[in-house]
């Protein structure tokens, strides 16, 4: 259609007509045209001839844009027109001097006319144009819908079979039932690299079992590349593509939140931490118990105890407010405790291999010498991981020698610190025991309060008086809970 009503030729030149064979009323308009274009070379010769000039180099035919098609003379050659009454001078201009005769003018009038039906003729049969491929709109929207399908389906069906290793159809539970296993699961971006043996690794979230997974290890042990894959892979599930595993079954999130990497937005004054808590905040407003939830390293934005403080408080929220499968991959160590409170609460950690100076190995978790030659392994596994081995990628990367003699030695001096209250947290009372505690705590300090208001006791005698009450019971110096607090 569009080869029959447009001419083509005349897109060439940046116009957009209708052909003049299309309608009978334009192919007569257009030969009156073409005819009066004839008539005006003819008259243009004879001026030429006439006023003896060259129609090549000094007299042309020209649309102008006021005066329509009339004769410009060059203005060395104006000269040549004046007194001679058969030409009318129209406007002198810096490209020289306009003119006409009383035949062109004519002739000008009549293509003007001529050119204002066929403008008008050509818009009707435009709209009639636009009409008809109108009407093909819904065939080619349902056909490029269609291709789409099968572009998405092809693509689908390349990805999985051109894969270093073939992906595998998943069994999909439906909503809210069944479990998320996988079985030697792998990132399909990062297999698909030159010169990566891509490790591969499982993962179980079963219902009341395992629903919430802490993940620790080393720096750059894979962490984040394994809770990453596992949203992915939910992802190319329920679009309907084959997943990157040896066997896959899942069930079908309502929606995948996500927190990973760090990143500020200086135009709208949001910090790191900021735009960290914001996600934070639209993943516990957001998530349902059919959700997909993964965090990766929340609360590195602030301070170690900020930052561990709201890292166990979001965790036990969504264990116990939310319930959705979800996996935490953190630094800090001391959030693997919420397994001994909550059963369906799973620690796994990247392995590491640890060779000292004569060559002995070891897992992450043992002890070491200071000269370590850490082996990172990307294997994720049942358990806890207590290093996180940051000196030794700054190692890795080349860090001044002694840079890296300093940050190890401030990390031993605050090991040390540490190490002097690490019998204060190995005390653990039980929650019978705490209230016991409380209670006989409580009473003591009021009986220590009566006291010493009525004997109008010093400071001095105060503290004597503490201390008597408390060696005088027997059963408050023997409860955990008191021990715990007169450690501290």
């Amino acid at each position: 259609m569009v080869e029959t009503t447009v001419d083509l030729d005349a897109l060439e030149n940046h116009e957009f007509v209708i052909k003049s064979e299309f309608d009978d009323g334009l192919r007569i308009i257009r030969k009156k045209l073409d005819k009066l274009r004839y008539e005006m070379d003819k008259e243009h010769h004879r001026v030429a001839d006439d006023l003896n000039q060259d129609t090549e180099k000094k007299l042309f035919l020209e649309n102008q844009r006021v005066h329509g098609w009339c004769f410009r003379l060059t203005r060395n050659e104006a000269s040549a027109i004046r007194n001679k009454k058969q030409y009318t001078e129209l406007s002198t201009q810096k490209n020289g001097v306009f003119f006409t005769t009383h035949a062109m003018t004519e002739m000008r009038r009549e293509f003007d006319r001529l050119s204002e039906n066929y403008n008008r003729t050509q818009s009707g049969l435009v709209n009639e144009v636009v009409s008809v491929a109108a009407s093909y709109c819904p065939v080619i929207e349902k056909l490029a819908g269609v291709l789409a399908h099968l572009d998405v389906l092809v693509s689908f069906a390349h990805v999985s079979v051109h894969a270093p290793t073939s992906y595998v159809r998943p069994k999909v539970h439906p909503r809210g039932t069944g479990n998320t296993v996988l079985t030697e699961a792998r990132h399909p971006c990062m297999e698909m690299q030159d010169d990566i043996s891509f490790i591969t690794n499982d993962v179980s979230l079963v219902r009341s079992e395992s629903e919430f997974l802490i993940i620790t290890g080393p720096n750059m042990g894979g962490k984040s590349t394994y809770i990453r894959q596992i949203g992915v892979i939910a992802l190319m599930a329920q679009i309907g593509c084959f997943v990157p595993c040896t066997e896959a079954e899942l069930t079908i999130f309502d929606c995948i939140l996500a927190r990973v990497g760090a990143s500020d937005s200086q135009l709208k004054g949001v910090s790191t931490f900021m735009a960290e808590m914001l996600e934070t905040s639209n993943i516990l407003k957001t998530a349902t118990r059919e959700s997909l939830v993964i965090i990766d390293e929340l609360g590195r934005g602030t301070s170690t105890y900020d930052g561990f403080g709201l890292a166990w408080a979001i965790s036990e929220h969504i264990i116990k407010e939310i319930g959705a499968f979800a996996m935490f991959a953190t630094h800090f160590h001391e959030l693997t405790a919420l397994n001994e409170t909550y059963p369906q609460v799973q620690n796994l950690h990247v392995v590491a291999h640890i060779g000292d100076s004569e060559g002995d190995t070891a897992m992450a978790g043992d002890n070491a010498n200071q000269k370590r030659d850490v082996t990172l392994l990307y294997k994720v596994v049942p358990g806890i991981s207590d290093q996180s081995f940051g000196i030794h990628v700054a190692e890795l990367v080349r860090f001044p020698q002694k840079v890296v003699n300093m940050a190890k030695r401030k990390a031993d001096e605050l090991e040390d610190f540490s190490g002097k209250h690490e019998d204060v947290q190995n005390m653990q009372a039980s929650k019978q025991d705490m209230d016991e505690g409380s209670r006989m705590l409580k009473e003591m300090l009021v009986k220590w309060k009566t006291e010493v208001e009525a004997e109008q006791l010093t400071k001095e005698q105060q503290v004597a008086k503490m201390k008597e009450l408390i060696s005088g019971n027997d059963a408050l110096l023997a409860n955990p809970f008191f021990q715990s607090v007169k450690a501290m």
